[in-house]
């Protein structure tokens, strides 16, 4: 995960061999709960999705992010070192609830810089993002899935995990559009930018 300060980062993974990530409400908030540990101090969110099988967050690297460190023989920035604490750690829960044994995710998430201007690619990935459980029929509305920042953007609820006033400068977006631009369809060439 090469990481570079004041720049924009779609990071995603998703379980081994697409299996469940969550069991239970408990699961997705524990997760949370592990994000906020491991990963805030080491950027700014700005958007995330947790879906039955994968996740994803919209970041902007900070100083922070980009310090490098020795684990072992390698080295690793620590926003790469907080997602490897995260996952590891929620990895280690999982297998005692379900009795389980080895890797519950890919080997590393990854991290895709989304400075690029030409298809206002952040714009449309935080869209993107919060769009997931409708995209997969999860949902008939995205009011209805409380595992993403949608609800906290909305006002529908007071999240705190992201930085919203960051997002709005960052991503050029203002609060009396965001519910009718969450809904604009994002074609599928654009979506398959996302993971080039």
């Amino acid at each position: 995960m090469q990481i570079v300060e004041n720049q924009l980062y779609h990071v995603y993974n998703q379980g081994n061999n697409r299996e469940k990530l969550f069991y239970t409400s408990e699961n997705y908030i524990h997760f949370l709960h592990l994000t906020r540990k491991f990963i805030l101090p080491q950027c700014d969110i700005l958007a995330y999705c947790l879906m039955p099988n994968h996740f994803h967050f919209l970041i902007n690297a900070t100083k922070n992010s980009a310090v490098k460190i020795k684990i072992g023989h390698n080295e690793m920035s620590l926003l790469a070192d907080g997602f490897r604490k995260l996952l590891s750690s929620y990895c280690q829960a999982i297998n005692k609830q379900e009795d389980r044994t080895g890797s519950l995710f890919r080997q590393k998430p990854k991290a895709k810089n989304v400075e690029i201007s030409d298809i206002h690619y952040p714009f449309q990935c935080f869209h993107y993002i919060h769009q997931n459980p409708l995209k997969a029929s999860l949902i008939k509305s995205l009011e209805d899935w409380p595992y993403s920042s949608f609800c906290d953007y909305a006002a529908l609820r007071q999240g705190t995990l992201c930085d919203q006033t960051l997002a709005m400068q960052l991503l050029d977006f203002n609060k009396e559009s965001f519910i009718s631009d969450s809904h604009a369809m994002i074609s599928e060439e654009v979506i398959k930018k996302f993971y080039e």
